[in-house]
């Protein structure tokens, strides 16, 4: 099968557990480091997925490869290849199908339980799983849910936390972590964490407070929905 494109925008925001999971079910993988001047595909068919992951910067932001990776996206999903985006590739998501990209009204940063909406989309992406867990964040803006697509996550401090539509999910929050990662981000970010105090923010020891165990649980939840996810794949 053809390969799933991955979009790294950061070098710390890499595709983490997903990768793993990929090699777990013998799916190819393709990183393509936008953060080091890679570009994307002309053609979305190239592909057999793309999955964009998150970013410090804003999809409203000047960058250059900001109009070919909204375009890319329209591309994939008038043509039913899937598209999966982390928090920067879910706003990605959003922006490219219609929808806009704000300021959230708390920012959040450590962990937090997101709840299902219930409705019959979010059930066929979650399955009988529970119907809240506890995800991982770092996001100060958010986006609405583009017309046509349904909204399948929220919680306390951020109301979209995930849409879907057809083949494609797009995530506010992060399932993706590894403890690597939350490790690295903590480091970081340790200053945006000290200069940013409020309810959606969590300090650095508190993140990794019994970091295994979260992790573990995130991985698992999220081994659910990229199972959905790869469904849609062309074999």
């Amino acid at each position: 099968m053809k390969p799933v494109a991955v979009y790294r925008h950061a070098a710390t925001e890499g595709p983490g557990y997903f990768a793993t999971f990929l090699e777990h079910h013998a799916i190819p993988m393709e990183l393509i480091k936008i953060d080091e001047g890679a570009s994307a595909p002309a053609d979305a068919s190239e592909f057999s997925g793309h999955v964009f992951m998150g970013g410090p910067m804003s999809v409203n932001d000047d960058l250059p490869w900001i109009p070919h990776t909204l375009d890319l996206i329209r591309q994939a999903v008038a043509q039913d290849i899937p598209v999966l985006g982390h928090c920067l590739g879910g706003q990605l998501m959003a922006r490219a199908l219609g929808g806009s990209v704000g300021r959230n009204p708390v920012q959040e940063i450590g962990w937090g339980e997101v709840s299902l909406v219930d409705n019959a989309l979010a059930h066929h992406w979650f399955g009988d799983a529970p119907a809240a867990f506890e995800a991982f964040h770092w996001h100060g803006e958010t986006f609405t849910v583009p017309e046509g697509a349904t909204r399948i996550l929220e919680n306390r401090y951020c109301s979209n936390q995930a849409f879907a539509t057809g083949k494609h999910l797009a995530l506010q929050c992060h399932v993706e972590m590894t403890a690597e990662m939350v490790k690295a981000w903590c480091d970081v970010g340790a200053d945006e964490i000290a200069e940013n105090p409020g309810p959606g923010v969590q300090s650095v020891a508190l993140i990794q407070q019994d970091l295994v165990r979260r992790v573990q649980s995130l991985n698992a939840r999220a081994a659910g929905i990229y199972s959905q996810w790869i469904k849609g794949l062309s074999r």
